[in-house]
């Protein structure tokens, strides 16, 4: 699972006490974010998320990557952290709360990135940006 067994619960107690405003607000915002206007779903889904202070990276971008594993990333933040440092991508800035420029930007890096590799080693974005974090840990100058 790309989501930790810490914040699953927290989620899922979460979701378990929105009104019915609130759960239309996050259903609505689901829709836009794999439906629609991406970045209008992307920033109400972690204006939501943070005012229990659940606007993680794993829980923004865990939908979007089942649903469109070839488009869509995962931010697992350590991987994350860790390709902006080694391909010194200097116009992506890493924060803790996710927001939209970045998973963007990332997104179109990693997407870009896939197609320089075998296919074998990127049969979607989250198993692709597993292997770039394996290869990392292996590189001597990983710690960058």
């Amino acid at each position: 699972s790309m989501v930790s067994m810490f914040e699953k619960p927290k989620f899922r107690d979460f979701v378990k006490c929105l009104d019915s405003n609130e759960q239309h607000f996050l259903a609505n915002a689901m829709k836009r974010l794999l439906h629609g206007k991406q970045e209008t779903g992307f920033e109400a889904l972690v204006e939501l998320l943070a005012t229990q202070k659940l606007a993680k990276w794993s829980l923004v971008s865990a939908v979007p990557a089942y649903f469109a594993p070839d488009v869509e990333v995962f931010v697992k933040p350590t991987t994350a952290k860790g390709v902006v440092a080694h391909f010194e991508l200097d116009t992506l800035v890493y924060r803790p709360r996710p927001y939209w420029a970045f998973y963007q930007g990332y997104r179109s890096w990693i997407n870009q990135a896939k197609k320089q590799v075998d296919h074998r080693l990127s049969p979607s974005n989250p198993a692709f940006t597993g292997f770039l974090m394996m290869a990392m840990k292996q590189m001597p100058d990983a710690a960058k």
